[in-house]
């Protein structure tokens, strides 16, 4: 392989055929070519400064990185297999723009402390893309909220209706949500941002360099503190896709109801064709694709987290080329959880609420039994038990009769128990149910606004 010559003085034969195939990683560590790029200026700027290297030698070498960089944005520089990796891309293509200066480049730094530099950087922008996608995804949720705070849906336990709630409250779930997630993205990147630049292969160097220098250069908080944990930690890496998979889980949530709410047998939303798609045999259907692509792309996700984590589990300190495998799990999930964040903003800032469909669907399954529970308690004084045991009765009688609560007769009730008078049906009703929610946090549409005040500063 041609890359021997650059770093193989060692060897006296070639590699194997197959190496060929398996050693490089150029098809995807080209993504970091910008990152790559930002740390050799900052290295070979550090290293003129400190007289590691001619300052001539430096200039040069900045210059020729400005000309490689612009060849990479404009689709001109040939990225090589042989090569590797985007390292050794660079630095060949350096040493035919400015000649042996180039070598200079390396001097107090190894491949294992700049790839694991440049992997950070690129992580840190991934982060703040991830919290970029979240917030826009929050707005969109947001924007629902607030013009449904009031619109009532059956809340649901186990999957059965449990107590009516509105869909302004539901939606603010899900910011909320979606809230934790951005903040693990923000302390990933809090975490992850010290500076491996400078622990060379595994032991520092002997050179003289500056690592605050290079670190501060490169917006890092500080420089590692341990060379053998700068050149071998990937826990930033696994702590990346750990809050992706989460994220993932609770997009797919979300995608979960929107497939279900979207469905005849609950119509409570219509999605648009542009997040649906037709059938290639019944022309009747609406099928949403988006969302289900995106529940679908969760195991796609924990599957990056689950590779990384069992190449990690068993590498004794500090390098081994192992540790190769972690940018294509990182890239993977990176581009997946941006993508999926992207559809489901779409889809919620597009689909149309049914509300009509929403507060009949809230009427089933007696969803006030438990403020009948709480009028028993209030008026009659009785312990909660014993109200509990009497509306359970009152909603059998209900439906043995077939009619909602507020619809059963009071002298039904009063069979049940004869302290209930006609002041009960002032809170049987939805709506009074809904209203009657004013803990802090609750579905009442009064604490619904309050949240969207609070959320409306807090996405500006």
């Amino acid at each position: 392989m041609v890359a021997n010559k650059m770093w193989g003085g060692r060897f006296e034969g070639g590699p194997a055929s197959i190496m060929e195939v398996i050693t490089p990683s150029i098809d995807f560590d080209k993504r970091m070519a910008a990152q790559d790029i930002a740390g050799s200026r900052a290295h070979a700027r550090m290293l003129a400064v400190q007289q590691i290297i001619p300052q001539a030698d430096a200039e040069a070498i900045l210059r020729g990185l400005d000309t490689i960089e612009k060849e990479i944005e404009k689709g001109q520089f040939t990225f090589s297999r042989k090569l590797e990796d985007i390292h050794l891309n660079i630095e060949s293509r350096l040493k035919e723009l400015i000649g042996d200066a180039a070598g200079r480049l390396h001097t107090a730094r190894s491949r294992n402390d700049q790839v694991v530099t440049d992997f950070r950087l690129w992580l840190r922008a991934a982060c703040a893309r991830a919290e970029e996608g979240i917030t826009i995804l929050q707005k969109a949720l947001f924007a629902q909220a607030e013009v449904h705070f009031a619109t009532i849906m059956p809340g649901y336990t186990h999957m059965q209706p449990a107590q009516p709630v509105t869909f302004g409250h539901h939606c603010l779930a899900y910011v909320e949500m979606f809230a934790r997630d951005s903040g693990r993205f923000a302390d990933c990147a809090k975490r992850l941002n010290e500076c491996p630049l400078g622990a060379a292969a595994l032991a520092g160097t002997p050179y003289p360099i500056d690592r605050d220098v290079t670190a501060r250069a490169l917006g890092f908080a500080r420089p590692m503190r341990n060379s053998l944990d700068a050149v071998s930690a990937r826990d930033f890496a696994l702590e990346y896709l750990a809050a992706c998979t989460i994220m993932a889980t609770n997009i797919s949530r979300l995608a979960g109801e929107i497939v279900q709410w979207s469905t005849p047998a609950f119509g409570f939303v219509r999605l648009s064709d542009a997040f649906t798609t037709g059938s290639s045999i019944m022309p009747q259907k609406r099928n949403p694709d988006a969302a289900e692509l995106i529940r679908g792309k969760t195991g796609r996700v924990l599957g990056d987290f689950v590779a990384l984590a069992t190449v990690v589990k068993g590498l004794a300190l500090a390098y081994g080329t192992d540790l190769q495998e972690d940018k294509e799990r990182v890239f993977d999930a990176a581009d997946t959880i941006e993508v999926s964040l992207a559809a489901m903003a779409g889809m919620i800032a597009d689909l149309k609420v049914n509300d009509t469909t929403m507060r009949a669907a809230a009427e089933a399954g007696y969803p006030t039994a438990t403020d009948l529970a709480d009028w028993i308690v209030r008026e009659l004084k009785k312990p909660f038990r014993e109200a509990h045991h009497i509306a359970g009765s009152i909603v059998k009688r209900a439906e043995d009769l077939n009619l909602p609560l507020a619809g059963l007769p009071l002298s039904e009730m009063q069979a049940v128990e004869a302290g209930i008078t006609d002041a009960v049906f002032a809170v049987l009703s939805l709506e009074a149910s809904v209203k009657a929610r004013m803990s802090y946090g609750g579905t009442a549409p009064d604490r619904v606004r309050e949240q969207l005040f609070f959320w409306r500063e807090k996405l500006k």
